[in-house]
């Protein structure tokens, strides 16, 4: 297997993607006995679910993990987030009003690691850690009729660069976050007898003409499958949720030149 290098420390030893890969998957084996315990649907996303099915594990090159679960069972996540134990620091906008609202709704992060990720624009505000971390996006119900997609989506796509803009100037843009998670949760309550789902409107990194958007029997109920050395739950139709998510031709490994780690600069673990 490819060591995929990510950096040489001043003694000479190595830190590979495989290194980082084993302390996210101890991370995922935590949340999941977490989630299991207090019965929270939780499923692996987007490059983490292509793993799972594509190579039954992390895809040799993937430098993160990515998991998702609806606004309600996220709430109640938050809730029992602390059981982790003192591995863990969890980070989101609920419990730190310098969490910046464009990432993902939290991050769980490891204690006594480091890493430093490529998108300086959208650092880690939160000052009291930069573990390894698992992302945690919310998914909410969710409309495939543009008119009535569009209105909240494009304001919240405009918030953006404001948010960008006021965050990298040291200025924490309250009121724009209020608005922009204000117009994620009235649009999941006027879409909330759809069939769809997909990620909640915090999410703009993605065009508002075609986002994420979901089928809800295609994820629900989750399934479990092999995952490394253990099980963990992906979408219900998985061929259904990788086509949107990643793309109809996910089963088609990327040429040799593509397969690179591409969101850490600095790690320690």
């Amino acid at each position: 297997m490819e060591s995929y290098l990510l950096k040489t420390n001043p003694d000479g030893s190595q830190i590979t993607v495989r290194d980082v890969q084993m302390v996210l998957l101890e991370m995922l084996k935590d949340i999941d006995a977490l989630c299991r315990k207090h019965n929270i649907p939780y499923f692996l996303n987007g490059g983490s679910a292509l793993g799972a099915v594509r190579h039954q594990g992390f895809i040799p090159w993937d430098d993160d993990a990515d998991i998702s679960m609806m606004i309600d069972d996220y709430r109640a996540f938050q809730k029992i987030a602390h059981e982790l134990g003192d591995k863990y620091i969890i980070h989101c906008f609920e419990t730190n009003k310098r969490y910046n609202v464009l990432i993902p709704g939290m991050k769980i992060r490891k204690k006594g690691t480091y890493l430093k990720e490529v998108n300086a624009l959208l650092g880690n505000r939160c000052t009291d850690s930069d573990g390894v971390f698992v992302d945690v996006f919310v998914y909410d119900y969710a409309t495939p009729n543009h008119f009535l997609d569009l209105p909240l989506r494009l304001t919240n796509q405009l918030l953006m660069p404001f948010i960008i803009l006021f965050e990298n100037i040291k200025i924490n843009p309250l009121p724009l976050k209020y608005w922009f998670l204000g117009n994620a949760r009235l649009y999941g309550k006027l879409n909330r007898k759809s069939k769809y789902i997909g990620f909640d409107l915090t999410w703009t990194f993605k065009t508002p003409f075609h986002p994420f958007i979901f089928k809800k029997d295609d994820i629900y109920p989750v399934q479990y499958v092999p995952f490394e050395d253990t099980m963990l739950p992906i979408a219900a139709h998985p061929h259904e949720y990788l086509c949107t998510a990643i793309a109809p031709s996910y089963g088609t490994l990327p040429p040799v030149e593509a397969r690179l780690p591409k969101h850490i600069v600095d790690i320690r673990l």
